[in-house]
C-alpha cells in the first residue's frame, strides 16, 4: 500500500471542509427554532458561553487526536488510549463508525427531502403542477427516489478523495452557502413583518437567562452543532500537516459555524414573522410551531403568498439546506471509508461504494420502518451515542493517553490550562449535560 497520505492542501481548505462537516440541518432551523423559544437574544448569549467553554474544547479534542496519530478514529484511538487499552480504544472506534453510519441512514433520508423541495419551485416553473405537489408530498416512492440520488452525490465527492474532493468542493460549496444564506437574509428583511422577527431573535430576554431548559438547549446545541462524536473531526484533523496549529484552527471552525448558525437565526425568524404577517400560523401554545412542519409547511406557505418571486426564494431556501445538508454526509461517509482504505487496504472508489451501499441498505431499512426507526435512530444516535463518545474523548485525552500527548508536556502555560481544563472540568460539564438531556 501506499505510505502517501492524502491531506488538505490550505488551512482555508480545511477550515470550510471541517465547518461544513458542523454546519448541517440544525444549524439553520434547529438553532433559529431553539433561540425563539428561550428568550431570543439571552439564548445568543448562553450558546456563545457554552460553545466557549464545552463545544470548542470537545471538538479541539477529537481533532487532536486524529491529527497526533494521522489516522483514521479507530486506528487513532487505539494508538492513544496506550498498550493496556488500546482494545477499549479500538473498540470505541468501531462504536463511532457504527455512530456514523447510523447519522447518514436517517441524514440521507432527510437530505433526500431537501433536494425534492428544491426542485418543487421548478416543477412549477415548468408548469409540472402534478409533478410539484409529488416533489411537496411525503410518501415511500419519493423516499425511495431520492435517498439514493444523495447517497450517490454524497459518494462521488468522497470518491476523489480529500484534497480533490472533500477540499475541493468545499471550497466551493460553503461560499456558495454563504451568499444564498446572506440574499435570503436581505430579501426577507425588506417584506413587512420582519423587524417583528429581528426583533424577537436579538433583543434578549433576561427574564429567561436563569431557565434551566434555555441552558440545556443552549448546550445541547452547542455541543452538537459542531458535530461532535461521530468521528468527523478526528478523520479531517488526521488530514491536517503536522506541523498545524489546532488551537487556531478550531476557533476558525467554530467561529465559521457560529457565524451561520446566527445568521440562519435572522433568515428563519423574520421569515416567521412575515408569514404570521400574512396570516399564516406560526405558534402553538406559545411556542413556535416545531422544526419540521416549520420547514416543509409554513415556509413553502409563505413562498407561495410570495407570488412568481417566492418560486426563486423557495428554490434558493431548500438548495441552501440541500448544501447544508451534503456538507455534513461528506464528512460522515469519510469516517468509515478512511478506516476500510487504512485498516483493510481496500481502494478509494471500492471503499466509498461499500460504505454507500451500507448506508443506502440501512436509509431502506427505516424507510420500509419510518414509525417505529425513523425518531428511534435519531434519538439514539443524537442523546446517547453523540455525547458518550463526547465523553469518551475527553477521557483518552485527560487520563488514558499516556505517551505522546503532548498536552502535557513542556508546554506553554495557556496550553497546560487547556489540557488540565479537558482533564478535569470537560468530562463533569458534558456529563451534566447528558444526563440533563436523557432525564429530559
Amino acid at each position: 500500500m501506499n505510505n502517501t497520505r492524502d491531506g488538505f492542501n490550505s488551512r482555508i481548505g480545511f477550515v470550510l471542509a471541517a465547518a461544513g462537516s458542523a454546519i448541517g440541518l440544525g444549524n439553520i432551523w434547529g438553532f433559529p427554532t431553539q433561540a425563539a423559544n428561550h428568550g431570543g437574544g439571552a439564548f445568543l448569549m448562553v450558546y456563545l458561553l457554552v460553545l466557549f467553554l464545552l463545544a470548542l474544547p470537545a471538538m479541539f479534542t477529537e481533532m487532536y487526536i486524529g491529527h497526533t496519530a494521522q489516522a483514521n478514529p479507530v486506528k487513532a484511538l487505539g494508538k492513544a488510549c496506550g498498550e493496556k487499552s488500546a482494545l477499549l480504544g479500538k473498540t470505541a472506534g468501531i462504536i463511532g463508525l457504527f455512530g456514523a453510519i447510523g447519522m447518514l441512514s436517517f441524514y440521507s433520508i432527510v437530505a433526500g427531502w431537501m433536494v425534492s423541495h428544491s426542485l418543487a419551485p421548478l416543477a412549477e416553473l415548468a408548469g409540472q403542477t402534478q409533478a410539484k405537489q409529488w416533489l411537496n408530498t411525503n410518501s415511500l416512492d419519493r423516499n425511495l427516489f431520492f435517498t439514493p440520488i444523495f447517497i450517490l452525490l454524497t459518494a462521488a465527492i468522497i470518491i476523489k478523495g480529500v484534497s480533490q474532493g472533500i477540499e475541493k468542493w468545499s471550497r466551493r460549496l460553503m461560499p456558495l452557502l454563504l451568499v444564498m444564506l446572506i440574499s435570503l437574509i436581505i430579501y426577507i428583511a425588506m417584506q413587512e413583518g420582519a423587524a417583528e422577527g429581528i426583533r424577537a431573535y436579538l433583543i434578549p430576554d433576561f427574564s429567561n437567562i436563569t431557565d434551566p431548559k434555555l441552558i440545556i438547549s443552549a448546550m445541547g446545541q452547542a455541543f452538537f452543532s459542531l458535530s461532535i462524536g461521530v468521528g468527523g473531526m478526528m478523520v479531517y484533523g488526521s488530514y491536517l500537516k503536522k506541523e498545524e496549529n489546532l488551537v487556531k484552527l478550531s476557533i476558525s471552525v467554530a467561529a465559521l459555524d457560529t457565524v451561520i448558525a446566527v445568521l440562519a437565526g435572522l433568515l428563519i425568524i423574520p421569515a416567521l414573522f412575515v408569514a404570521q404577517h400574512q396570516g399564516i400560523e406560526v405558534y402553538n401554545n406559545g411556542a413556535l410551531i416545531g422544526e419540521g412542519q416549520l420547514i416543509f409547511g409554513i415556509l413553502p406557505q409563505l413562498f407561495n403568498q410570495m407570488g412568481e418571486i417566492g418560486i426563486f426564494v423557495g428554490f434558493a431556501f431548500f438548495f441552501l439546506l440541500s448544501i447544508a445538508a451534503l456538507t455534513s454526509t461528506i464528512s460522515s461517509t469519510e469516517v468509515p471509508v478512511a478506516y476500510i482504505v487504512e485498516s483493510k487496504f481496500m481502494d478509494r472508489r471500492k471503499a466509498t461504494l461499500l460504505v454507500s451501499l451500507v448506508v443506502l441498505v440501512a436509509s431502506m431499512t427505516i424507510i420500509f420502518n419510518f414509525n417505529t426507526l425513523f425518531g428511534f435512530v435519531i434519538n439514539v444516535v443524537t442523546n446517547y451515542h453523540l455525547p458518550i463518545m463526547g465523553l469518551f474523548y475527553f477521557i483518552v485525552v485527560g487520563w488514558l493517553w499516556k505517551r505522546g500527548n503532548v498536552l502535557f508536556e513542556n508546554q506553554t502555560k495557556t496550553i497546560k490550562l487547556l489540557a488540565y481544563y479537558i482533564k478535569f472540568v470537560c468530562p463533569i460539564m458534558l456529563t451534566a449535560v447528558f444526563l440533563n438531556i436523557v432525564s429530559a
